[in-house]
């Protein structure tokens, strides 16, 4: 149906990919660029090995806007996936208005000197999108993404209206590393660390990071520990779906994981300003970055399963009251690895990247301007994900929760 150009070369980028390529009915030529070119050819022999799909590949600095149109021109690209990193997002609209193509990424932008987590920078693009005729979809990953699909299509189907939702986010998975994170480890870190807020009463509450935790037993892993965090979807469903009283997002971590990332930000190594060393300036986190594992290669490693989903209260359509459903998905590490040489965490991502982006080239997601996922038609989009690996489940619950 349409050419993809794919900026970025990591794990969720090597996950979308090779899920474009299992559907070349839909994406009938890709090109993956980076800034790093050996990064896009390694993703695009282990496609052809995989998938027996060629794709082409190419060197990009995403920073320079002229660049990346001059890419979207000669690929003959209809939309962009930005699958990059989030500093980055505002660039790569920038370039696709000019070259007069869609947008889509799986998370919001960020300023790179400051770990602030908004919209506004990007729903400011809705007039110029909406004039140049273009569609820009925003969080096509599964948090934000899928979850907000979850919402929408529980508002289209079960309930009228959600008065309360809670975003549940757990990693069973295991590896053989003293410590890794799970995505980009400058991103997560800077998530993770940051002040806990949630929506509740018309206004946002504030917590110390990681100091709100409770015990809840997930589908398919069993108990875990989870946290109360920011988290960009809390921002878009909050607005978008104004009926909601509390907005909350949860995710779970280890003992060891909590205590690693408390050392770090004591001595300093997760700080994001410049400090001079041996008389050359370096950004402490982009250094430790380079010192941790690369979630893209523990896909092998990595055993155990995800789980994460909605769990929403609001009043039943059928005029029954109010009801409680849980809708989720459970994706095994293994079986990823198997399927696309990735863990769990970077397939959870890309492949609702793969799948978003579909719906645009299928034309089911062609409104012109900015777009956030629960503010499109989810029927589509939810059929895919149970046929491209994702396959979902809801079930009513006796009531709200009680946490």
């Amino acid at each position: 149906m349409g050419k993809t150009l794919v900026v970025g070369a990591g794990g969720v980028s090597h996950a979308a990919v090779h899920k474009m390529a299992m559907n070349p009915e839909i994406f009938t030529e890709i090109t993956l660029a980076s800034r790093t070119k050996s990064k896009c050819d390694a993703i695009a022999r282990s496609v052809k090995e995989r998938v027996g799909v060629d794709i082409k590949t190419a060197e990009l600095d995403a920073y320079k806007v002229a660049d990346t149109v001059k890419l979207i021109k000669d690929t003959g690209a209809e939309i962009l996936v930005n699958l990059a990193l989030p500093y980055q997002d505002l660039v790569l609209m920038d370039a696709c208005l000019e070259a007069g193509i869609h947008y889509l990424d799986t998370a919001n932008y960020e300023p790179e000197d400051e770990a602030k987590f908004e919209y506004h920078w990007q729903w400011a693009y809705q007039d110029r999108f909406k004039k140049a005729g273009l569609t820009a979809i925003l969080g096509s990953g599964f948090d934000p993404g899928v979850t907000s699909v979850f919402a929408k299509w529980l508002k289209k189907h079960k309930l009228d209206t959600i008065r309360q939702i809670d975003v549940l986010d757990a990693n069973g998975g295991q590896n053989e590393q003293e410590f890794a994170t799970n995505f980009n480890p400058e991103i997560n870190l800077r998530e993770v660390l940051a002040e806990a807020r949630h929506w509740e009463g018309g206004e946002w509450k504030t917590t110390p990071a990681m100091t709100h935790k409770v015990e809840f037993d997930f589908p398919g892993i069993g108990p875990k520990n989870m946290y109360l965090m920011y988290h960009e979807e809390l921002e878009s469903l909050s607005t978008h779906f104004p009926e909601i009283e509390r907005a909350r997002f949860w995710m779970t971590f280890g003992d060891a994981y909590i205590t690693h990332a408390r050392v770090l930000e004591n001595v300093g190594m997760t700080r994001i300003d410049p400090v001079m060393h041996n008389g050359v300036e370096i950004i402490p986190i982009q250094f430790l970055k380079t010192l941790l594992p690369d979630p893209g290669d523990l896909g092998q490693e990595t055993k155990g399963k995800a789980c994460i989903g909605d769990i929403a209260t609001g009043q039943a359509k059928d005029g029954s009251g109010e009801k409680t459903y849980y809708i989720y998905n459970i994706c095994d590490h293994e079986e990823c690895y198997r399927e696309v040489g990735s863990q769990a965490v970077s397939y959870t991502t890309g492949v609702p990247a793969m799948i978003g982006a579909a719906q645009v080239l299928k034309g089911n997601w062609r409104e012109p301007g900015v777009w956030n996922m629960e503010q499109l038609d989810p029927d589509d989009f939810m059929d895919m994900l149970n046929t491209q690996g994702l396959p979902w489940q809801v079930h009513e619950l006796d009531g709200p929760v009680k946490f």
